[in-house]
């Protein structure tokens, strides 16, 4: 388990002073940190087809970017190449371990944990991203430059990376490893391998107004709701029949307004959208019949603690948590109101200990639950 030192911050000092406000360093965030995997085990995660991965090196001195899979790294030399892999948390419990200490934001903001490995002189160029990060320096160095918010003039550097103008720095610093750098969406920065090394960055996104509506839209038309037709029973008449009323475009902005408003519709929406994997998940295919009653209350009573598969994703509105509601996977689910500490343990924790589950093993609709959960791969035993 890793532990997490905001500089002696609390949580909610460090979000008070940095969130979405200012870059820092946390010197020794992870203090004695040893890195979960290794750069040889990152690689050959890479060399899955599942897995979103790409190499950024510089050929002539141009900007290159390739996609993976990826057969064997040996034609790039050892200078100024970089791996990245997207989405390592759900492929590697070990791995996603590393982003739970960052639980004090909650998880529907959380994109991923990505990882990267650099050669000496390796990096992806200097680059804006429109999310927040914690970089986790592993092992070795980087040398890391990060710029102010403004305006700064981007390019494409190559059809796959977006860079940056050179930008004046107001940090420049050399991670080691248990090192933290925090970047808030906007600021421009620049990180540059001194030594082969691995880095870790837990990256947590909101949407923009369009993937919102999109997104609605979408769950409009799946659930064929929101069909009623606008109503303007009082409408005077007009002597400019080609005119749009400043009236009629309040009626409109009205209509759409009271999808919005109506909040059980709204929060499915929410629910289901946020709760949608961002990347594949590594779904185990059940080979047998699955798991019984008796199968799941002997691994109970044995004390097996129950896992989330890395990467999913599900959710609960306090509001509704007395109604047994919640979303797993862009799907909404429901249990008995009395099952709400359940789907609090199940939603709230990535790991859940036996003996936080065994006052249920008498109630036959956790346990039929429990049993959709794990015979479709969202949730798994320790060793069974």
């Amino acid at each position: 388990m890793f532990s997490l030192d905001l500089s002696g911050l609390t949580p909610q000092q460090f979000l008070d002073t940095y969130w979405q406000k200012k870059p820092t360093v946390i010197r020794q965030g992870f203090k004695d940190f040893i890195d979960p995997i290794t750069a040889d085990e990152l690689a050959g995660l890479a060399c899955d087809e599942q897995v979103e991965s790409r190499l950024v090196y510089k050929k002539a001195g141009a900007w290159q970017a390739e996609f993976g899979p990826f057969e064997s790294y040996g034609h790039l030399g050892e200078r100024e190449w970089t791996l990245v892999v997207q989405a390592v948390d759900h492929w590697l419990p070990q791995v996603a371990a590393l982003a739970e200490p960052f639980q004090f934001i909650p998880n529907w903001r959380k994109d991923d944990l990505m990882m990267s490995f650099a050669t000496p002189g390796g990096g992806v160029g200097p680059h804006i991203d429109l999310y927040d990060v914690f970089i986790i320096q592993g092992s070795g160095k980087r040398h890391w430059r990060v710029g102010d918010r403004g305006a700064h003039n981007e390019f494409a550097a190559h059809e796959a990376l977006l860079h940056v103008d050179d930008f004046e720095p107001i940090i420049e610093v050399e991670l080691l490893p248990g090192d933290i750098l925090y970047i808030p969406p906007g600021f421009p920065h620049d990180g540059s391998a001194v030594e082969p090394s691995l880095s870790y960055s837990v990256g947590f996104r909101t949407n923009s107004g369009y993937e919102l509506t999109e997104g609605l839209a979408d769950f409009l038309a799946e659930h064929a709701l929101a069909k009623e037709l606008m109503c303007d029973p009082d409408r005077e008449a007009t002597e400019r029949p080609g005119a749009i009323s400043q009236q009629d475009v309040a009626l409109i902005k009205q209509h759409l307004m009271k999808v919005v408003a109506d909040d059980e519709l709204f929060s499915r929406f929410i629910g289901e959208f946020v709760s949608q994997a961002k990347h594949d998940l590594d779904i185990a295919v059940m080979d047998d019949e699955g798991y019984s009653k008796q199968e799941v209350i002997a691994l109970l009573q044995q004390g097996k603690p129950l896992h989330r598969l890395g990467g999913l994703r599900c959710f609960y509105f306090e509001a509704t948590l007395d109604q047994g509601v919640f979303y797993v996977d862009g799907e909404e689910k429901r249990l008995p109101s009395e099952m709400k500490a359940v789907i609090q343990l199940l939603c709230d924790q990535r790991s859940i200990s036996a003996e936080q589950l065994l006052p249920w093993i008498d109630h036959n609709p956790f346990l039929d639950f429990l049993i959709e959960l794990l015979n479709a791969g969202y949730w798994y035993f320790e060793g069974a």
